[in-house]
């Protein structure tokens, strides 16, 4: 069962893309982020003809987050993270699919900081670890997919500077992510490559992508109850490099 995370960075601008991945990688299940498009936008018929179930929540212009299962109907658990009613922001959502939980994340990014969008996204951060909890607590199966905007260590983003003031990569965005991991989640992308940087994001500006100036933002991470089924994972980087791509790659992971 192959599970796999994208921020698609605008599903309907960037369909050609998905569409040429999903029939290559044949991805099982696929969290997608950045759909900005609303619900109504959300390109269900093309996706469906490639052989894609899906549910999904959007929203005008920025944020949206689905859930895509080949051959099957994702079953929707939840479109929202609990814990703040006044959250109107499509950024998680959550399926049963072939006996597993899968959600799709896109957390706040916090720029700039220090300030209120910064101190929004280690409130969700929070939010997000009390959730995650009752998963490992019940013992459920869950992969925790998405965008997590935190490059989790300094080997997860290129050698600079440049970034120093970045909510991406602060210490508290990164003790955050530690908090979340030391739950009992599994990196699954890390466990299995520990030493290769294994970026997932490109910057447009700067060159960065033909510099390989990447950061590694996209995480997959597995309840205690998946980690004995994990095989293999991986980065799908070459789908940066094509025509019109989204600044991710694709995430990935298999399991027996």
């Amino acid at each position: 069962m192959k599970v796999a995370t994208f921020n698609i960075n605008n599903v309907n601008r960037r369909l050609p893309n998905l569409l040429r991945w999903l029939r290559a990688a044949k991805p099982d299940v696929v969290a997608l982020q950045e759909l900005k498009a609303t619900d109504a936008e959300f390109p269900i018929s093309a996706i469906e003809k490639a052989g894609y179930g899906a549910v999904w929540r959007g929203q005008k212009t920025w944020n949206g987050v689905a859930i895509l299962a080949r051959n099957a109907e994702p079953i929707l658990i939840r479109s929202a993270l609990p814990g703040d009613p006044g959250d109107r922001e499509a950024r998680y959502i959550e399926a049963a699919v072939r006996g597993i939980v899968v959600t799709s994340i896109y957390l706040p990014n916090g720029n700039p900081q220090p300030g209120p969008k910064f101190d929004t996204k280690l409130a969700w951060f929070k939010r997000l670890r009390a959730h995650a909890a009752k998963f490992i607590k019940q013992d459920i199966p869950v992969v925790l997919a998405g965008d997590y905007n935190v490059a989790p260590t300094p080997f997860d983003i290129y050698p600079t500077r440049s970034w120093d003031k970045d909510a991406l990569i602060q210490p508290k965005s990164r003790a955050a992510f530690a908090a979340l991991i030391d739950q009992g989640w599994t990196d699954a992308i890390r466990e299995l490559h520990p030493k290769q940087p294994m970026y997932t994001f490109w910057d447009y500006m700067r060159n960065r992508w033909p510099r390989d100036a990447g950061l590694r933002l996209d995480h997959l991470l597995l309840s205690p109850a998946l980690k004995p089924r994990l095989q293999r994972a991986g980065v799908d980087r070459k789908v940066r490099g094509e025509e019109g791509a989204s600044d991710h790659a694709p995430a990935w992971l298999v399991l027996r």
